[in-house]
């Protein structure tokens, strides 16, 4: 028999948000808003209804740092925002930034994922 995956009832998840750009996270920050791809939105929103908190971890692509973590505290909406200057993004919703500050990939070298081969986190 199947062993129950490890996501089941988990009442805290995390995810590890990409950004294309600093001024993105930038904006996050002043703003208390993010926005991400519409490929993205249905698994955040179900973490969001089903978990008792959802932290979110940002990071430039290929800046090798982390920039800082913020915790969800909406579910995402229809309302598009044009802070970010792009149609790719889809639905706004509002995080609160527990940490801004640039943390480098080494300094997380000994988290890996279960959920992704063991891989480390970055």
């Amino acid at each position: 028999s199947k062993l129950p995956s490890p996501r089941q009832s988990m009442p805290v998840r995390y995810f590890i948000m990409k950004s294309s750009n600093l001024q993105n996270i930038e904006i996050s920050q002043q703003k208390g808003i993010w926005s991400t791809t519409p490929s993205n939105e249905r698994k955040l929103n179900e973490a969001f209804w089903e978990s008792r908190v959802v932290y979110l971890i940002f990071s430039v692509q290929g800046s090798g740092h982390f920039q800082g973590f913020a915790r969800m505290s909406s579910s995402i909406g229809c309302e598009k925002s044009q802070d970010w200057g792009s149609a790719v993004f889809g639905g706004v919703f509002k995080v609160d930034w527990i940490r801004k500050e640039s943390i480098p990939f080494q300094f997380t070298r000994h988290l890996l994922n279960p959920w992704n081969e063991n891989k480390k986190v970055q």
